[in-house]
């Protein structure tokens, strides 16, 4: 096999892969458009952890009301009945009395002898009624209805209820700024994977427009072969420097799918579906000022998680309040009122009910508890120094964020301003090295090495851009703002 006939196959395959089918990101009929703000709305609503999030929010509201509640009477009411078969109180309707004890006078005695009678007996005239006394109460009645409501008030808790109030609040405002976070995180990473994929494609255009020109410089070079202009050795060397350009190609358009993938997995689109990313990735018309320092520190101190981890602060200082109200008594008010009947018959509701009423006023004081008290409000103590060392570091972690992304944005403008200037010079380089070699005065891997030079010159442009944009975007997660 001849070197020409190497050359000849590589140049076909290097037509193969350059056709639209190939080298284009796939783009079909049936492609759906996906601009970077709607791919930011698919994101936010259906992200796992954003409705994750708003599971805490709502979670987090429920606690609120049920800690509410403590804050007012209880009340509870109750309605029974209860069939005794078996009772210690069963087998009689009193008690028997000795008959050395009774009180039994004859009415039909003189009366010389009822006097002395009674005066005989007089200290236990009074146990004949015993027995009778104690036949109508509750004690093992066959049948027994009862309807009652009781509450409790708690009047004084140390400062428990309050404490647990202020938890339940705290930790709703903490879940409504992680909510923030989450959503502002999902919208960071589809704006990094939309500039990613943006990129990518962008260096697939890049690099099969640096084909065509090798492709139209090498059929410049067949005709001047052909007119006896040019010789072979230039024409295999045009096929060489085509087949060199096609591994680039190949490059991008891997990395262009893989980018596009990692996009549709971010915005739950089916990895089979096609899609176009409207969104164009243009140089920036102008670039925003600095912010001063006042402004910089005031906006990250309204980051939402410094806000969340400062709720968190707050959560932990109410709970050695909670802790401390151990050493306090506590104060509580309850009552009931209740309904009795005791029928003969099991549904002989019409006979008369008891009433039952009575309030208690209750203060619990703590004497000795083994010094469990002090114990708690040490661990509640460490708990809310940890959480302040926590919201120390968060503070650092989000200033170097800043300060990184800040840096990073700013390198990335200036590598924009001086990347065009660079496009447009190598541009200009390789059209004069094309006319140059029309006219004989310049070789034929001038025309290569300026080819390559406007390749990556483009490619340094379209990278520097994509920097900026993704730089900007982690510039406003670190600082909170909305983009």
């Amino acid at each position: 096999m001849t070197p020409k006939t190497i050359i000849g196959g590589a140049l076909a395959l290097t037509n193969l892969l350059s056709t639209p089918a190939f080298a284009q990101v796939r783009s079909t009929a049936d492609s759906v458009p996906i601009s970077l703000e709607e791919a930011i709305r698919r994101a936010v609503g259906q992200s796992q952890e954003v409705r994750l999030a708003r599971s805490q929010v709502r979670l987090a509201e429920s606690q609120v009301g049920t800690a509410r509640s403590g804050i007012f009477p209880q009340l509870d009411g109750r309605i029974g009945y209860t069939r005794t078969f078996a009772s210690p109180f069963s087998g009689g309707t009193g008690f028997t009395i000795p008959d050395s004890l009774r009180f039994e006078p004859d009415p039909t005695a003189p009366l010389a002898d009822r006097v002395t009678y009674l005066e005989d007996h007089a200290e236990t005239a009074g146990l004949g009624g015993l027995g009778s006394l104690f036949g109508d109460l509750p004690f093992g009645q066959e049948n027994a209805y009862t309807a009652a409501i009781t509450g409790s008030q708690t009047l004084f808790s140390g400062g428990r209820l309050g404490a647990g109030l202020r938890i339940a609040s705290e930790y709703l405002a903490a879940a409504e700024f992680n909510l923030q976070e989450e959503t502002a995180e999902i919208e960071l990473q589809v704006r990094s994977a939309y500039y990613r994929a943006r990129l990518a494609q962008e260096l697939v255009s890049i690099s099969r427009a640096a084909l065509e020109q090798g492709e139209r410089f090498l059929r410049s070079e067949r005709l001047r072969g052909e007119a006896g202009l040019g010789s072979e050795l230039d024409v295999l060397r045009a096929e060489v420097s085509v087949a060199n350009l096609q591994p680039q190609l190949i490059e991008a358009v891997n990395a262009a799918e893989v980018a596009t993938l990692d996009l549709k997995r971010l915005i739950d689109v089916p990895l089979g579906q096609d899609v176009a990313l409207s969104t164009q990735l243009d140089v920036p018309a102008s670039f925003a000022d600095a912010d001063s320092p006042v402004a910089v520190t005031e906006q990250l101190s309204r980051r939402a998680a410094l806000a969340a981890q400062e709720r968190l602060v707050a959560i932990r200082e109410a709970q050695v309040r909670i802790a401390r109200s151990g050493y306090f008594p506590t104060l509580s008010l309850s009552f009931s009122y209740g309904r009795q009947l005791f029928p003969t018959g099991a549904f002989r509701l019409s006979e008369p009910w008891r009433s039952d009423a009575s309030a208690s006023l209750a203060l619990t004081i703590p004497i000795f508890h083994g010094g469990r008290t002090r114990g708690e409000v040490a661990q509640a103590q460490v708990a809310v120094d940890q959480e302040r060392l926590r919201l120390t570091q968060l503070r650092e972690s989000v200033q170097v964020t800043y300060e990184r992304a800040r840096g990073e944005r700013e390198r990335a403008r200036s590598s924009i301003a001086a990347r065009q200037l660079t496009v447009q010079q190598a541009q200009r380089v390789y059209d004069l090295t094309v006319l140059r070699y029309e006219q004989g005065l310049a070789s034929q891997l001038e025309v290569s090495d300026a080819r390559l030079s406007l390749l990556q010159a483009r490619t340094n442009l379209a990278q520097a851009v994509a920097d900026f944009y993704i730089a900007n975007a982690t510039l406003a997660r670190a600082t909170g703002a909305r983009m």
